[in-house]
């Protein structure tokens, strides 16, 4: 059977040595966590979305994957300043990210959004980040924590556990809940780590955490690539 095209948006790299000059990446855990679970994972070109339909694009694809990355720019949120902080601002990456996102859910293509991807789809949903949680003792920066997960949910059935070690790497996190937005997961501090949309045109589920990094591991954190895959065989 072919395998679902999953799109991946790059992110922008200022400096590869092996291909010598600045290049478009994706994270290998995450594409060969997308390949275990049947999927072939693509990536995609961000482009200006006012010169590129990003729909007309999204259509070929099966699924789509919002990866982790830099902050978002704290004016896509309504933020007047920016906290010293906030690291690796790309404006294309921002308005790119934004669209997939938008058009992701209102086409219902299968989403799975991570780190940066969970923060892109808030924002894009009118939400707003907490630019910074605070120095060492509260950012969530390699840190592996328990997580619990709201019975019931996508999140829940994707993972089958009602608790999960959540591999962090964030310093921000979810202010305002976008518009429609649900909480599918909580850190003992309180932030946000898992979110769903009830009313989504196709499957969609977001965390805060990254998945990729131990999903070679742990099934639970596996199961979040396998039922993307699964939703966007579904979807064809």
């Amino acid at each position: 059977m072919t395998r679902p095209l999953i799109a991946v948006p790059a992110r922008f790299s200022a400096t590869t040595s092996a291909l010598r000059y600045a290049a478009e990446v994706s994270a290998r855990a995450l594409v060969e966590a997308v390949w275990r679970a049947g999927g072939e994972p693509a990536g995609i070109h961000p482009a200006d979305p006012a010169e590129a339909d990003v729909a007309e694009r999204l259509a070929r694809f099966d699924g789509v994957l919002l990866p982790g990355g830099g902050d978002l720019a704290p004016h896509r949120y309504g933020a007047a300043d920016a906290h010293d902080s906030v690291y690796d601002v790309d404006d294309l990456q921002d308005a790119f990210d934004l669209e997939v996102a938008r058009c992701a859910l209102s086409l219902g293509v299968p989403l799975l959004a991570i780190c940066r991807g969970l923060q892109v789809v808030n924002v894009a949903l009118d939400g707003t980040l907490e630019q910074d949680m605070g120095g060492p003792d509260r950012e969530h920066r390699h840190v592996v924590h328990p997580v619990p997960i709201r019975r019931g949910t996508l999140l829940d059935r994707a993972t089958g556990a009602e608790k999960v070690d959540a591999s962090c790497y964030h310093h921000q996190r979810v202010n305002r809940l976008g518009e429609g937005l649900t909480v599918t997961a909580s850190a003992a501090d309180g932030t946000v780590e898992g979110v769903e949309l009830p009313d989504a045109e196709g499957w969609f589920t977001a965390v805060q955490w990254h998945p990729e990094d131990t999903a070679h591991r742990d099934p639970a954190q596996q199961g979040l690539f396998d039922a993307l895959v699964r939703a966007a065989r579904e979807s064809r």
